[in-house]
């Protein structure tokens, strides 16, 4: 029988051992949310004009209501990650990151234009209705995951900046919300092997007559490095163009 190495025994390959600051870190999810948060740059680049006030105000409101809010809420639904955080914890980070989120949204429509009012609005019943899966989970799907987290921050930041609607800010939406799709088609699997698996065992026959083992240490590797890899290449892309931009 197959044995994991210990690092396939955490929750996630990001995930710092439970306990204290560390479940603050490990609850952010970074890589995901820093590759989440890129979309909403990618889609400003993509914008007429970027102005770097807004770019920041919306990478603002998208890390409250993303890295903060959602995650926290989706840790309080059974605890995928093992934190140590209590409920309360938990409930308050989700609100402060959702109240802090809409704030920011407000201040734009003030400062900026009346048109940001439906992404605020759209923006805070994602994470409610996502992450506490209402109507009986109808919003807690692949596709309203590449919705949510990725086509509409991607669409958030382009739209803030041009304030109309063009092609390049529905392409890039598109070009996100697949991307989306491919992070789940890997993420879910590997979510899987970590957090539900006790043990894989079987062989792979190949033609020159190596015989591979199969384990859970050797289905998991090529999809959390493929993971590795797209979040920081599509932060370090984001970063590129607004630097081209600005």
């Amino acid at each position: 029988m197959a044995t994991a190495p210990r690092d396939l025994d955490r929750p996630a390959f990001y995930a710092l051992r439970s306990g204290g600051w560390r479940d603050l870190v490990t609850i952010l999810h970074p890589p995901y949310t820093a590759w989440h948060l890129s979309y909403v740059a990618l889609g400003a680049a993509a914008a007429p004009v970027l102005h770097a006030g807004r770019l920041g105000a919306a990478l603002g409101a998208f890390f409250l209501a993303v890295g903060v809010s959602a995650h926290a809420l989706d840790e309080l639904a059974g605890r995928p990650l093992r934190t140590a955080l209590t409920d309360r914890a938990l409930l308050a980070l989700a609100l402060i990151g959702l109240v802090g989120a809409v704030a920011i949204g407000v201040a734009g429509i003030v400062v900026v234009s009346p048109l940001l009012i439906p992404f605020v609005a759209v923006g805070a019943f994602l994470v409610l209705a996502y992450n506490l899966e209402l109507a009986g989970g109808r919003f807690h799907t692949d596709t309203w995951f590449a919705l949510a987290w990725g086509a509409f921050p991607a669409f958030t930041g382009y739209f803030v900046n041009a304030l109309e609607i063009r092609p390049a800010g529905v392409l890039v939406a598109a070009a996100c919300f697949l991307l989306s799709v491919a992070q789940r088609r890997l993420s879910t699997p590997v979510r899987e092997l970590r957090r539900s698996t006790i043990d894989v065992s079987g062989e792979q026959h190949l033609a020159d007559g190596r015989v591979v083992e199969l384990d859970r240490t050797r289905l998991a590797a090529p999809l959390e490095s493929a993971l590795s890899a797209l979040w920081l290449a599509l932060v370090l892309l984001a970063a590129g163009l607004v630097a081209v931009r600005l």
